[in-house]
């Protein structure tokens, strides 16, 4: 599983950065780029909830994985073979299709296979994260050497080897009995625990918004150069990888709403601070609050949806709900930094006291 997160992260390093390079290569226009990459998002929503429901229903896990690794391999070496915005747009939504499988997957099979060998999600997990900060640095490196075009080919060798982690991976022993397909049970929705966590988790998570799509030229415009507006980044990832490191033994001293709660109070912190504009001085310990806004409020919705056995279905439903939130604040983020500059993080850091004020209404009801 860390050898499959590292060489998936990976892919995202360079997808998320250098992507976009490549589209623009291809003689996309701005409009038409945003429109590849929206379209891509949108399908997500749709298509994770319906597959996810399906392998449950038929006890699958690694299957399914498997089968979204290699076709989406597939679905990117024809996006390269593709030319002209109809034909890119349509290749690049085939393998969104099954690129957004792949995490929900990969989650709900880590999260039953590590528990059945006494593992903690967290430290495998890191692995993902620390390859994504390679990826950063060497898909630049790749950019500068071989030019835009072939940056497509260093996405589909990580996708290569995602497939092929993915194909190696150990079966999963059978359910426990009452620990069966999560399709057996209930509706996950017919919990209000379950709503309460994706609520929570959907708004913290979303509350990063303005900092995805701002932060750069903020900080840019405090006079610092791309090294160290690169270095910031970093701090971040580097602390969510220490986070992780010690969550095996944070998991035996809180419980995953403890967790979601103190993701949200580090994202009210950090977020609150930055609308105040702080001096360069301060980014560095702002952004290592990253451990807390991303990283604890994500383990803290993982280990909840493992210890309630809900499968690749709460896995899907989870990631769906948070692509969908973080879609509407990332288009309300432009609007509010606009409009209020900096001042947008106070909208953000609502956004994250609501997911406090509903992870500590389920963590009082569980102790009812």
């Amino acid at each position: 599983m860390g050898v499959f997160y590292a060489a998936y992260f990976v892919f995202a390093g360079i997808q998320l950065p250098f992507l976009p390079v490549w589209l623009a290569d291809r003689g996309l226009d701005a409009r038409e780029i945003g429109l590849v990459l929206a379209l891509a998002m949108a399908t997500r929503p749709v298509v994770v909830p319906l597959a996810t429901r399906l392998a449950d229903r038929r006890g699958w896990l690694k299957g399914p994985l498997i089968v979204a690794s290699w076709v989406t391999v597939a679905s990117f070496v024809l996006l390269e073979r593709s030319h002209g915005f109809p034909a890119i747009l349509a290749a690049y939504a085939a393998a969104s299709l099954t690129q957004a499988l792949i995490l929900p997957f990969a989650d709900a099979f880590a999260l039953r296979g590590l528990a059945e060998r006494g593992r903690a999600y967290g430290p495998v997990r890191l692995w993902g994260s620390a390859s994504f900060i390679v990826a950063n640095l060497g898909g630049g490196l790749l950019l500068q050497r071989f030019g835009a075009p072939d940056v497509i080919w260093g996405l589909v060798g990580a996708l290569v080897a995602t497939a092929a982690a993915a194909s190696l991976l150990r079966p999963l022993h059978p359910p426990a009995e009452g620990a069966g397909p999560a399709a057996a049970r209930p509706s996950p929705w017919r919990s209000p625990r379950f709503v309460a966590v994706v609520a929570a988790g959907a708004l913290i998570q979303a509350s990063h918004a303005v900092l995805h799509g701002f932060a750069s030229l903020q900080w840019a415009a405090k006079g610092l150069d791309g090294l160290e507006i690169g270095a910031l980044w970093g701090i971040g990832v580097v602390a969510e990888i220490g986070l992780f490191a010690f969550s095996g033994r944070l998991g035996t001293r809180l419980r995953p709403l403890d967790m979601l709660l103190l993701g949200g109070a580090g994202a009210v912190l950090r977020w609150t601070v930055m609308a105040f504009d702080p001096p360069a001085g301060l980014l560095p310990a702002l952004q290592g609050l990253h451990a807390l806004s991303f990283g604890a409020a994500h383990l803290g919705a993982m280990h909840f949806l493992a210890e309630e056995h809900r499968g690749a279905t709460g896995q899907g439903d989870y990631a769906s709900v948070v692509a969908v939130v973080f879609a509407v604040a990332m288009g309300a983020s432009g609007l509010l930094v606009s409009a209020f500059g900096s001042f947008a993080y106070l909208a953000m850091a609502a956004s994250a006291t609501a997911g406090v004020a509903i992870a500590a209404g389920a963590r009082r009801s569980a102790r009812a």
